[in-house]
């Protein structure tokens, strides 16, 4: 199994940078709660809603390719940017990946 590195980095006040492990075939959303960061996931993380929105600052090439369903619910999401990726959708192919996730202060439960 190949092992690569997640760097996480958070809008919210307060939060360090922080740098995990990530397996291919995980998704960031899995790392994040495995790991006990709050990244809201409405839908269980079955691509149907927005709540789980990331920016996806490097790696690109590293994770799936983004299908027309999550674009569909990206241009849904708070502060959409050409970066955005919806982090159960964001599942590591090869490689080092790098996301920001947005302040999460303004979700209600999930």
């Amino acid at each position: 199994m190949n092992i690569f590195k997640l760097k996480i980095n958070f809008e919210e006040k307060g939060h360090e940078s922080i740098e995990l492990p990530i397996a291919v075939g995980e998704s960031v959303l899995d790392v994040c709660l495995d790991n006990g960061i709050e990244l809201q996931h409405n839908c269980g993380g079955v691509c149907g809603c927005s709540t789980c929105h990331v920016y996806l600052n490097k790696g690109e090439d590293n994770v799936q390719e983004i299908s027309d369903k999550e674009e569909d619910f990206i241009d849904r999401a708070v502060n959409p940017k050409i970066s955005s990726r919806l982090g159960c959708q964001c599942v590591l192919i090869d490689g080092d990946i790098e996301v920001t996730i947005p302040d999460q202060s303004e979700f209600l439960g999930h």
